[in-house]
């Protein structure tokens, strides 16, 4: 492979909430000199996680989008993505881990392995993510750490093997033994960059008895025994297959352990990687090929897209994952979708709400596109073959809403904003097809909170919301117009249009779909679009 495409690292980082993920996010990207010093989720100085930039998420102390921040780090130009940990807005990391080739998992040391990770996790199976584990939080009481890899293993069914070892826990943490190198970081409030390290290849010397104490050494001594029993050593083929993990332990709020992880995501993770693409007349599965970051044509794909990053300027950025070739500023790119060229001038590196111009990029990059509405989530570019690619999901929506508008001159900021929202993907917005209802729906309680807020923040437009009696919204796909046009009038009360203009079947409880399935026996009822 190119040496340039060998130094892209594109990773993610996942848990359930309060695991650490954001306090970790921080900590990387100080280590990646991206800032000077790093803040928190939860600040009551006003010091916030610079990849918490929405004051949403400052004010909630939860993170509510994902957010890429580029740096250099070793000989690796690293791509991170930090992603919400909330149910609630799934739908955003699940496409955000489409762009990416490798993955962090936090585990909180004290819960051990918690639901959104598994949801998380299967995710990650789809693709065979190669995944390093952090087991966080070793300097508050926490499981033992073979109870910790024997529930990550039973639970996410995937081998751990322990690069680092913790030595105590809570008040009596002392640090990490470094299995490979057989030497003892020490956890005191010294520089991470240069922490104190002691050679520990002889555990019964002085200078490690004093360190730890008798009974930990002791500890120590018959943990890594047991290890070597119990344990199968790093094999390479096996991580990048996403069957094996390294596990390291540490503490990201004291930026314990940290270090290490970054510096095997530098030295091990993996380079861009092929991706598989659908081509006219996208249905078929024969019309499938790989495109990979070798080949010397550009293309990509967008996997988010955030309005308002910059309030002052109202700007709409839509963030594209390139996966072949290369990418030069002022070039003119082809929009698969609408089959148009477009030139892009100010393509964009970022550093979460902060950004730069860049003059290139190549497979494993992550470039912003100011966007005037142009572009959807899935979205592929290309240097002019017609191709689409496959696996960035959208999900059904749960809840359903609706927006009523509380001064009626607000229209049209209503109108642009719904809009703009639910082509980030933020919330779904239907309208009715007998009314104007705006009928807004998601996959949690939450999307609607964010949706109020940035409607008011963002627009300036005040809503009441009202819930709706919808349980589930359908994609029907018919056999012929006449088909269609019939089904249309027989249950125009139930038809609503997404924000993709196309027909959905709004359904109020499970069993009028049934009679209504069972009465239309040549219409196909789809509960994602992507079949469509």
């Amino acid at each position: 492979m190119n040496e340039e495409l060998k130094e892209r690292a594109v990773f993610a980082i996942i848990s359930h909430p309060d695991a650490g993920k954001t306090t970790i996010t921080e900590k990387i990207i100080w280590l990646g000199q991206v800032i000077r010093e790093t803040g928190m989720v939860k600040s009551k100085s006003g010091n916030y996680a610079k990849s918490d930039w929405m004051e949403l998420e400052q004010e909630r102390g939860i993170s509510i989008t994902s957010s890429v921040m580029s740096f250099h780090y070793g000989n690796r130009a690293m791509h991170l993505l930090d992603t919400p940990g909330h149910k609630d807005f799934s739908e955003d990391t699940y496409r955000t881990l489409t762009a990416v080739e490798s993955v962090l998992m936090m585990i909180d040391s004290a819960k051990g392995v918690e639901a959104q990770t598994i949801k998380l996790m299967e995710v990650c199976r789809l693709r065979d993510t190669p995944i390093i584990t952090f087991m966080n939080k070793f300097d508050r009481d926490s499981m033992s750490p073979f109870e910790l890899l024997d529930n990550l293993e039973k639970i996410l069914s995937i081998n751990c093997v322990p690069m680092t070892w913790p030595i105590g826990d809570g008040v009596d943490f002392k640090g990490v033994y470094d299995i490979k190198n057989k030497s003892i970081q020490i956890f005191e409030g010294n520089d991470p960059l240069a922490p104190t390290i002691i050679d520990a290849s002889n555990l019964n010397d002085s200078s490690v008895i004093n360190l730890i104490g008798t009974d930990l050494k002791t500890k120590l001594e018959d943990d890594l025994e047991l290890i070597s029993g119990l344990t199968h050593p790093y094999d390479e083929d096996e991580f990048l297959a996403g069957i094996q993990t390294p596990v390291f332990f540490g503490s990201a709020l004291h930026n314990f352990g940290v270090k290490e992880v970054l510096d095997m995501f530098a030295s091990k993770a993996p380079g861009p990687k092929p991706r598989e693409v659908l081509l006219p007349p996208f249905k078929d599965d024969s019309s499938k090929k790989m495109v990979g970051p070798t080949d010397n044509f550009f293309s990509g794909f967008i996997f988010k897209i955030q309005a308002n990053m910059d309030k002052r300027h109202r700007d709409r950025v839509a963030f594209l994952r390139v996966c072949s070739g290369r990418f030069e500023r002022n070039q003119k790119i082809f929009h698969c979708r609408s089959e148009k060229e477009i030139k892009i001038p100010a393509p964009l590196l970022f550093q979460a709400k902060d950004r730069e111009i860049t003059e290139y990029a190549v497979a494993g990059d992550i470039i912003g596109l100011y966007d005037s509405g142009k572009y959807q989530i899935g979205d592929t570019f290309s240097e002019g073959e017609l191709m689409q690619f496959t696996g960035i999901p959208s999900f059904a929506p749960e809840i359903f809403m609706r927006m009523v508008l509380k001064d009626p001159l607000k229209a049209k900021q209503m109108e642009k904003g719904l809009q703009q929202l639910s082509e980030e993907g933020t919330v779904q917005l239907f309208k009715r097809y007998t009314s104007n209802d705006k009928i807004l729906g998601a996959v949690g309680q939450l999307q609607f909170e964010v949706v109020k807020y940035r409607l008011e923040n963002e627009y300036n437009v005040l809503g009441s919301y009202e819930s709706y009696p919808f349980v589930a919204v359908r994609w029907p796909k018919f056999p012929d117009e006449k088909t269609k046009n019939s089904f249309i009038k027989e249950y125009d009360l139930n038809i609503c249009f997404d924000n993709k203009q196309r027909i959905c079947f709004a359904v109020k409880s499970e069993w009028d779909l049934k009679l209504v399935m069972e009465k239309n026996p040549k219409v196909e009822f789809f509960a994602n679009s992507d079949y469509l």
